[in-house]
Parts: structure tokens; sequence; C-alpha cells
């Protein structure tokens, strides 16, 4: 077997492992989730800005009762599981090849770990909170100030990670070249983390965000592997291989949603695989639909405060559809289709380079 096969093999394996655990582990967790009535009470009655969300509420008063939150957990807890267990099969049977298919590694996966771990739990204790109806938040759960302090927080490490341990100081702009920007670096990695977030509002409808997300890793995961990044691919494709399981249960009718829990671990993993494949400047083409998403929430606030009219029925924009009478999953293969697109789309960006 040559090197580069064993790599594709190796990516291979684990995403089909990381889907296999997932598939095992999400009836128990669906059962428990259920048996914890782990769902929120109503349907969010309140907009970002504090009006009524008569029309989010209208379409949603109904199905989103008595369906669990935290369907998250099975994507970042199985990506644990997946990486220890080749970290410890490698170790106990001391064998050559078996050791290769670990991919916990310092230079390409401790960081990607590290916040998908740190951010998933900080999303677990919103949703939480929010399923108890306790904390500051409409609704309960955390705050958005707190949740966005956490978030600047955990941008700084991992800013402060490429910067001073990696001694990364520049983004490359596709057809342009590199670009230094010296402490900058830092600063530009808080800000696209932060967005990145903003960009969990893609989890409203059932499939939705399951979809969009496997289109957005597996274009970071070929992009990695493109630049012999196989650790960091692999990791990929556990995140991915965990989404397929995923998404098997949240297509419609759902069995759970992926909550804060998910969103929050998968965009600030994003955010890094981003920056660890030098990929920052085209993550908003990869992850297009998140940039529709928000940028349907900001023009609709810059409408109302200025203009005193709504452009959408609703927000974001795929509430907007639903309004308008499309199925919830004819609105969520059509995203997943337009996401696919615009992952390919990226990938012949950065490979062009």
């Amino acid at each position: 077997m040559t090197i580069l096969t064993f790599k594709v093999v190796k990516v291979l394996i684990i995403a089909t492992s990381s889907a296999l655990i997932s598939f095992l582990i999400a009836p128990f967790l669906i059962r428990l989730l259920n048996k914890w009535q782990f769902w929120k009470k109503e349907a969010r009655k309140k907009t970002i800005t504090g009006e009524e969300a008569k029309v989010f509420y209208s379409l949603h008063k109904d199905r989103e009762i008595k369906i669990p939150r935290g369907g998250g957990l099975l994507i970042w807890t199985t990506c644990v599981f997946t990486l220890l267990l080749f970290l410890i099969l490698g170790k106990i049977f001391n064998i050559e090849w078996l050791k290769n298919f670990n991919f916990l590694s310092r230079k390409e996966t401790w960081l990607p770990l590290f916040t998908l771990v740190s951010a998933s739990l900080i999303g677990l204790a919103d949703d939480i909170l929010q399923v108890f109806g306790k904390g500051t938040y409409i609704g309960g759960g955390l705050s958005f100030f707190r949740r966005m302090i956490m978030v600047i927080l955990i941008g700084l490490i991992g800013g402060w990670w490429f910067y001073y341990k990696l001694g990364w100081d520049s983004i490359y702009i596709p057809f342009f070249g590199d670009i230094n920007l010296g402490i900058f670096y830092l600063f530009l990695f808080i800000i696209v983390m932060v967005a990145s977030w903003a960009g969990g509002i893609v989890d409203g409808i059932d499939g939705l965000a399951g979809g969009v997300f496997m289109s957005i890793f597996g274009a970071f995961s070929i992009i990695a592997f493109s630049q012999s990044k196989i650790d960091l691919a692999a990791f990929g494709a556990a995140i991915l291989g965990s989404l397929f399981a995923f998404l098997w249960y949240n297509i419609p009718p759902a069995k759970f949603y992926m909550g804060e829990t998910g969103i929050l671990g998968l965009t600030s993993t994003m955010t890094v695989f981003a920056f660890l494949t030098d990929s920052v400047a085209i993550l908003p083409i990869i992850a297009g639909i998140l940039v529709i998403e928000v940028g349907s929430v900001i023009l609709q606030l810059l409408s109302k405060k200025f203009f005193k009219r709504k452009i959408w029925l609703a927000t974001p924009i795929h509430h907007h559809l639903e309004a308008k009478g499309w199925p919830h999953y004819q609105i969520a293969m059509r995203f997943w289709l337009i996401g696919i697109i615009l992952a390919f789309l990226g990938i012949a960006f950065r490979l062009s380079g």
C-alpha cells in the first residue's frame, strides 16, 4: 500500500468509524433526552430585539414541543470517542499501521479538539438553562453578552495559540498571495470566531443545520488533505461521519434538535479549520449559507430601524420561506444543494492557489 493510499484509507476509515459509532449512540441519546424531557416548554415568542415573534411562533408553536434539544451531544462526543479509540488501540496492540490511524497531534488537532469540546460544553450549559427556563436570556439560557464573552475567550485562546505557539501572522488571499497582519492576526481570529458563531442561526428547521455543516466540514477536510494535513483531514472526517448519523435522526420528522451544544461547537471548530488550512479568506464562500442567513437578519434589523418596515416575513431567511408556504424539508434540501455548490466553489478557489 502506498503512502498516499494509506492516507486516503485512514481518512475514510475514521469517517466510517465515526458514523457507525454515532449510529450506535444515537438511540440511547434520544431515549435519554426524552427521559429528561430535554425540550423547550414552548416556542420562542420574542425576537432578538424584544418584539413579538408572531410569524415564527405561529409556525413553530406545535412543531418544537416535546422534541428534545441537545442532539449536538452526538456530534462532539462521537468525535472525541473516535479519536480516543484509535489512540488507545494503537497503544494497546503496538502495531505500527494501527498506530498510524491515531490523528491526535499537537500541530494539527490539539486546537480544534480543545475548541470543539470547550465550545460544546458552553453550548450545553446554555441548552440546560433554556430547557429548564433559567438564566437571563429570553426564555432562559445564558445571556447574549455572556455567550459572546465566552466565544471571545475561546477566540483569544485560539488566536494566541496560532500567533505565539505556531508563529502564524499572515493569511492567504487566492490569486493575490499572503498578507502579513502581525499582531492583528490575533484580533482577526477573534472577529471570525464571533462572526461564525452568529451563523448558528441556521439551526432552525429539521435537517437544515446538519446538511449545511456536512458540506462545510467536507470542504475543509478536502483542503486539509490537499495540504498534507492528514490528521486535520481525519478530524474533519470524524465530524463529517458523526453529522451523517445526526442527520439520519434530524431529518423530518426530527427526533432531536442540534441545540447550542452542537451549533457553538461546530461554528467555533469551523473557524479553527479555516485558519489551520489558511483558508479564512474563502470561509465566506464555503460557509455561504451561514453568511446568507446572518445577512438576512442584519438587513431586516437595518430596514426596521431606518425605514420602519420589514423586508422578510420572518428572519433568518429560512423562516421567511416557511411563512411563504415552502415545506420545511424543501427548504432544507435546497439549502443543502446550495451549500454543496458553494463548498465546491470554495475548494476550487483555495486549490487554485
